[in-house]
Order: structure tokens, then sequence, then C-alpha cells
């Protein structure tokens, strides 16, 4: 499996190109093989974009400015695959698609939907639907298209047959058994259904070869000596310093046959420097992932 690391977290470690080819080179000596990009850090963002990004702790900063067609070619790292949204590819799917060439990737991928109701069956049958759509045109393209979960997706359902045995509880339920396996696939996020309270490696065995890449950060605290209460705040963390049980997962992702592993460590950086956080789970992926020793 390769390993790479998502765009989103260097947004706080670069302010010029200067910055940007130094972070690529301590990711690439850690021993990533690529970045997964977003589509609002290769072009300049909105303000929306800018403070959406900001409130949630991952600044895009001035990464829109900056020409990562060169930044990656001379990095030596490649491009996994480019997040976009689901509203582009509806309206261009032939452009969204060759952007993602331009970038020598097959893959593209959308996250969860902002401002959409995860607990209604209908509104999640009616994503499924525009899922198949996309990944149908897509697919005349030649790239493959892959959603990307958060925690919104335990949601519980209401409307037609919520109480039904033969209707699924969940809206993630319905994505999976809704979208066409030849149109849709997976990039599962283990830490946000950790964090929503879902049984991680039940979905992960749900998915089975659906699951096409697998997002991962571990989950635990920093805190160190005494406590005011017995209830420590749970925070992202560096891979192998928190409580997931990561190499049971990595089994898993292993015979789902996932091709890619890609770091996504949220906000709660060392010393709120996510270079030096990427480093650190870097020493987990070149042991349990890259094959040097598997446990």
């Amino acid at each position: 499996m390769y390993t790479g690391v998502q765009q989103i977290m260097l947004g706080k470690a670069i302010k010029n190109e200067s910055d940007a080819e130094k972070a690529l080179a301590r990711i690439k000596a850690a021993g990533y093989d690529g970045l997964e990009l977003n589509q609002f850090m290769i072009h300049p963002s909105s303000f929306l974009v800018k403070m959406m990004t900001k409130a949630a702790g991952m600044p895009v900063g001035s990464a829109g400015k900056l020409d990562w067609h060169r930044l990656m070619k001379e990095s030596g790292l490649f491009v996994l695959t480019l997040h976009t949204d689901l509203g582009s590819i509806e309206r261009d799917p032939a452009a969204v698609a060759e952007e993602a060439k331009s970038f020598g990737t097959d893959t593209l991928i959308i996250t969860g939907m902002y401002r959409y109701d995860y607990s209604s069956i209908y509104s999640v049958k009616g994503l499924a639907e525009r899922l198949n759509k996309a990944g149908d045109s897509l697919r005349k393209e030649g790239v493959k298209l892959l959603y990307h979960n958060h925690n919104i997706e335990l949601s519980l359902l209401s409307g037609a047959g919520e109480n039904s045995a033969n209707e699924p509880s969940r809206a993630y339920d319905i994505l999976i058994s809704e979208t066409d396996s030849d149109l849709v696939g997976f990039e599962f996020d283990s830490y946000w259904f950790t964090d929503g309270g879902g049984d991680v490696a039940w979905w992960m065995r749900r998915l089975g070869k659906r699951m096409k890449m697998w997002h991962v950060t571990d989950r635990g605290s920093r805190q160190r000596g005494v406590s005011m209460t017995p209830i420590l705040k749970e925070d992202t963390v560096e891979l192998g310093t928190g409580n997931m049980n990561l190499c049971n997962l990595r089994d898993i992702a292993v015979d789902n046959g996932v091709s890619s592993v890609v770091l996504e460590t949220h906000q709660n950086f060392i010393e709120n420097d996510p270079l030096k956080s990427l480093e650190l789970s870097a020493k987990w992926l070149n042991k349990n992932i890259k094959g040097e020793q598997r446990t």
C-alpha cells in the first residue's frame, strides 16, 4: 500500500512556494509516497471556505496561489487523489476529470455534503442517486469516484421504513446499499466513525473491496500530570500515540485490498506544527504499513 498526507494538514505550514517546497521535502524524507490534494487548496479559495477551514483548525493559508503542478513534479511525491465537490462534478465532469488527470491521478473524492439532511431516508437515497450519476459521468472520462465519510453518516434515519426490519437504519447503510459498486467506491475515515461511536472494524468489513482507500489518524489525549477531573478531552493524535486499535484496522484494510493509506490529523498538532505531527505518524506507517515490521 502507498502512504500519503492529506493536503489540508499543510495550511499552517505554507505561506509561500519556498515553504511548500520545504514541507514536501520533509514529507518525502519521512517516507510518504504522495499527497492527497484538495481542490480548494490548489485554487484560490473563497472567503467562506477560508473562514470555514480556519474555524475547523485547518486553514488553507496561501496554498491556492501556488503552482502545485510544479511543486508536486519536483518533490518526488505523486498525487494519490484529488478531493473535489459533488456540485463541480455535476456541472462539468469532463473538466474536473481533466484536472485530476493533469496531476497524474485517476481518482476523485468527494466528502460529506454541507447543509444536508443525513437523517432523512429520502435525502440520503437522493444523494446515493446523485453519486451513481456522478460516478457514471466520471467513468466515461476514465476517472473513478470515491466517497469520504465523516461522522454524520452514522445518523439514524427518519422517514419511510424507519421502523422496518427491511430498511437500513443509518445513512451510511443507504450510501453503501444504494450506490453501484462499479460507479462509487469509498475512502473510509476510521477516526470519524470512532468519534461518532461506530464499530469501525464492522463497517470496514461491511465495505469489503469497496473500501479503496483508508483515511487514518489516532484518537487520544495529550494531557500529562494532574487532571482536574477523571474525564480527559479526546482529540486527534499521532498514529500509535492514542487509543485506537490501528493494527487491527490495518489488517482489515489489507484484506479489503486498500491501495493507499492517507494521514489526516486535525489541528491538534505537536507544538502546533503539522510537519512534526506527520513525521511522528510516519514512524507508525513505515513500521506497520510499509512492511518494515508487521505486528
